[in-house]
């Protein structure tokens, strides 16, 4: 059984306490950024000959060229056409939520006219090309497919290149059906850092895209850490998280297995339920107790539980909330008599879900909204994946004569009390109305 660590917001070492607990160093070693370096770097030089030779060693099956890399549409209109109806069914409900969802999320252009007649405004264009890791290792996430390939659809971008790892040449099938829902333009078999490089940098046969999204291990992440600025990346994200808020109502076994669906991800999930009520924490051990050995992962939940985990006695739901948004945690759980009015006082989550029903696994596959989160404390600055992810803005700025004239004397002023008189000229010529 694991041995969840056991808190009160009342101990006079509390934020010390919470701090070590959520304390993570998602910073990979010098050994993994060494590592990731030398492929990157012979990716840029070697181009597709360097994708063969790492999907050699990493994937273990040899490509007989880098066209081979690439699988065709029909590829994954056969999937599509092969799975189960009731998953097809599940993966169609899933994509139409997902993309009602996303329509409300788009940007829209819009300009203004001042009196004198200049024009301002903002111009919202889609990205030209993204790229999309999709993880193809230890398991498959179709899930992941439709949370980053559907609102970058909707958001408009031309060109969405699917990047997936396959081991021993294995595809997944539903990864693949997901990806024809989503309405994905090209797909290659390609995993780990070398699959970013080329999508940075670009190779004979991968194009070069604008912005990176998807989830991945340490070396993808880091991957994507270092190619920021030569190009866009969605966030690096830690481990999974969720927290929950109860008042001590909701049956204890449902707050047990919606912590252990984040401790099931891997051994560095973090589960945290906040209680107000001391006797309610204990039922909800009895149920970690007494359902745990039934569960297929047992051992990954007990050992994220143990390491991770905790069960937290607050003063009241004031003192509960203080310490959630100090939390931030990626997935908030607020399962209370009146939700709304609780979720009202959260200032930082990446995901809120209210009430007793709302189990946080809705949120993962169907409900509608993004499952791509921030992680480790940054949804106090940070936000769920969405359209505006792949949306970029452009300032519209149209000076009439007579804003131009109005403009130069300002323009004028603070360009020269910068010592940039060229651009004080610049002004002040068109500002001239002689």
């Amino acid at each position: 059984m694991p041995k969840i660590q056991r808190l009160s917001t009342t101990d006079p070492d509390f934020n010390t306490q919470l701090d070590a607990l959520l304390a993570w160093d998602s910073v990979s070693d010098s050994a993994v950024r060494q590592r990731v370096a030398e492929i990157i770097e012979q990716v840029r030089q070697r181009g597709d000959a360097a994708l063969c030779d790492y999907t050699s060693r990493f994937d273990g099956w040899q490509p007989t060229s880098a066209a081979a890399l690439e699988l065709p549409l029909e590829r994954l209109r056969q999937a599509l056409r092969a799975i189960p109806a009731a998953q097809r069914e599940a993966l169609d409900l899933a994509a139409a939520r997902i993309r009602a969802y996303a329509e409300r999320q788009r940007l829209q252009s819009w300009e203004y006219i001042e009196a004198d007649g200049t024009l301002l405004g903002q111009k919202i264009t889609p990205l030209d090309r993204v790229g999309l890791y999709v993880p193809g290792g230890k398991a498959a996430y179709p899930s992941s497919v439709l949370m980053n390939a559907v609102p970058a659809k909707v958001a408009g971008v031309a060109e969405l290149i699917m990047v997936v790892p396959t081991p021993r040449g294995e595809l997944n099938e539903l990864v693949l059906a997901a990806a024809a829902i989503a309405g994905v333009d090209r797909v290659f078999a390609l995993g780990g850092a070398q699959a970013i490089a080329a999508l940075a940098y670009g190779t004979e046969t991968v194009p070069a895209v604008d912005k990176v999204v998807g989830p991945g291990n340490i070396y993808v992440a880091t991957a994507k850490r270092a190619v920021f600025g030569q190009v866009g990346i969605d966030m690096v994200a830690g481990p999974s998280e969720i927290l929950i808020l109860c008042d001590g109502q909701t049956d204890p076994d449902w707050i047990a297995m919606d912590l252990f669906s984040q401790a099931e991800h891997d051994e560095d999930a973090q589960s945290i339920l906040v209680s107000w009520d001391a006797a309610y924490l204990e039922r909800v051990l009895a149920s970690i107790e007494r359902l745990l050995p039934g569960m297929e992962r047992a051992d990954t939940i007990a050992t994220s539980l143990t390491s991770r985990g905790a069960l937290i006695l607050a003063r009241d739901q004031d003192d509960a909330t203080r310490v959630a948004n100090r939390i931030a945690p990626e997935h908030l759980e607020l399962s209370v008599a009146d939700p709304q009015a609780l979720a009202a006082k959260i200032r930082h989550a990446g995901a809120i879900f209210m009430g007793r029903h709302t189990a946080e696994a809705l949120g993962d596959y169907c409900a509608g909204p993004n499952h791509v989160l921030p992680t480790s404390r940054t949804a106090r600055f940070s936000s769920p994946l969405g359209v505006y992810d792949f949306q970029k803005r452009s300032s519209l700025i149209m000076a009439s004569p007579a804003g131009a004239a109005n403009l130069a004397a300002t323009a004028s002023k603070l360009a020269r009390g910068e010592g940039l008189t060229a651009h004080a000229r610049s002004a002040e010529l068109r500002g001239d109305p002689g």
